[in-house]
């Protein structure tokens, strides 16, 4: 009861900036340490100067990332529809909730594993991968992917499932913990234990191992919630149940997964574009994307943190507090879009070489991230709105600005750029796609906001009827 207590105050009454940071703060950390641990695979593979191994390491994340978007399917839908519950008091919803998300999660990503595993090479080649680095990205694959691929997905959902209830430390020191621990094996493995030529095999084994650690981190956390009176419990004899609130978690949680899908697709589509060029400029976009993942990261851990306490006070009717919530997370947003555009204007060769030195690869790097850093601003605040749509189970509003920035606008937009600017035109689509993207989105918030306002105005008028009834006693 005293845990109900502390979440309900977080939710309610502790003032709106500290209830975010509260929340945000752990979460943008993990989200930081997750980004590191991405990013550490990438460096210490950079390490062995061979722009094959660096190439095959991006074309095996892109699969990789696929994982993601099956995640959000069930993590988002399943998350935003337990922080709802909890703000309509209806608490044994919310735990049948918890269990088919993570059934759902479970079983969906164990069939994409499969079918990676009979169809790895075909869909490698697929997304450009050469003569150069298909061995390479199959062997990343089959540890990272295959292997590894459930224990992923699972992890992304309990750390969502347990910020809908306020749990965001637990859920950061979960992703953390694999995160840390990845970034600790790379080394050891791909340069101590492993025999020279095999540092693909090492940094995608520890990848593996990192997530099974994560997992059993969480299940050892719902165990001990399960004493209190958390709703987050696993009890496949509430599955049944749970069936009714499928639509419920597939609204929010399909536009999603089809953003994560779209973005995979997207990311595979540059992929193919981009190695027409060569193994270089594939090898180069690949480090870009590993840097541009700091924004990217800040920005989806701020919503993450934001979307709880939307949704909790959404669902109880009290938009004064949501509004607030949501213009101190656009305010941060900004802030920080403005400090990493500069930075990576500026020192774009300093930033690439981190993780390469050789020069051509550095060149063609350098030029990529100033490109793709104009698109920061652009995504945090589309990333802000379309959370917000999320938190309020509003899937035709999440839907369309998910297919808006990586699909109906951005895959056309590479093709037309490419024909007109070449090789740097297929980059540009993506900062242009995200601010057609972004006037949607504040079109279709804007929308939200009035119709919000005209309900808000209307309670109160018929409040203060009835208080005015009220007040004239029985003989008014």
């Amino acid at each position: 009861m005293a845990q109900d207590i502390r979440n309900r105050e977080l939710f309610e009454r502790t003032p709106v900036p500290k209830a975010l940071l509260q929340l945000a703060l752990p979460t943008i950390a993990s989200q930081l340490i997750t980004m590191i641990y991405n990013l550490s695979d990438t460096f210490f593979i950079g390490m062995t100067e061979d722009p094959y191994k660096v190439a095959a390491s991006s074309l095996s994340f892109s699969m990789f990332f696929f994982i993601v978007a099956l995640a959000a399917l069930w993590s988002v839908g399943g998350s935003t529809l337990v922080s709802r519950l909890l703000g309509g008091r209806r608490l044994d919803e919310a735990r049948t909730v918890c269990t088919i998300s993570l059934c759902g999660a479970g079983a969906l990503t164990a069939l994409y594993c499969l079918a990676c595993l009979i169809f790895m090479e075909p869909l490698l080649r697929l997304m450009g991968a050469s003569d150069n680095t298909i061995g390479y990205a199959c062997d990343y694959t089959v540890w990272a992917t295959v292997i590894g691929g459930v224990p992923n997905c699972l992890n992304i959902v309990l750390a969502n499932l347990l910020r809908s209830e306020g749990h965001a430390k637990k859920a950061a020191f979960g992703l953390g913990l694999g995160s840390v621990l990845n970034i600790a094996l790379d080394p050891l493995l791909m340069f101590v234990i492993l025999p020279k030529g095999m540092e693909i095999v090492g940094a995608s084994v520890a990848t593996m191992v990192s997530n099974y650690v994560s997992l059993a981190f969480f299940i050892v956390t719902l165990h001990r919630l399960r004493g209190t009176d958390s709703v987050l419990v696993f009890d496949l004899r509430t599955l049944r149940r749970g069936v009714k609130h499928l639509r419920d978690i597939l609204g929010v949680g399909v536009p999603s997964a089809l953003q994560g899908a779209l973005s995979s697709i997207s990311a595979m589509l540059v992929n193919v574009m981009i190695a027409r060029y060569g193994d270089i400029p594939l090898a180069a976009l690949g480090i870009v994307k590993k840097i541009d993942m700091l924004p990217m990261n800040i920005s989806s851990g701020l919503g993450m943190a934001m979307v709880p306490l939307v949704a909790y006070n959404y669902a109880a009717a009290n938009y004064d507090r949501m509004n607030e919530t949501i213009r101190f997370a656009r305010r941060c947003s900004v802030v920080f879009s403005v400090v990493c555009i500069v930075l990576f204007e500026l020192f774009p060769g300093m930033m690439v070489g981190i993780f390469i030195r050789e020069p051509e690869t550095l060149a063609v790097g350098a030029k990529l991230l100033r490109i793709c850093c104009l698109a920061i601003p652009l995504m945090q605040v589309t990333f802000i709105a379309n959370h917000c749509f999320q938190a309020m189970g509003m899937g035709k509003q999440t839907l369309l600005i998910s297919c808006s920035r990586q699909g109906l606008i951005c895959i056309p937009l590479m093709f037309l750029f490419r024909a007109l600017f070449g090789m740097y035109g297929i980059v540009a689509a993506q900062p242009a796609a995200d601010f057609l993207t972004m006037c949607i989105a504040l079109a279709l918030f804007r929308r939200l906001q009035r119709r919000l306002r005209a309900e808000q105005e209307a309670a109160r008028s018929a409040k203060a009827e009835t208080d005015a009834l009220d007040a004239g006693g029985p003989n008014a």
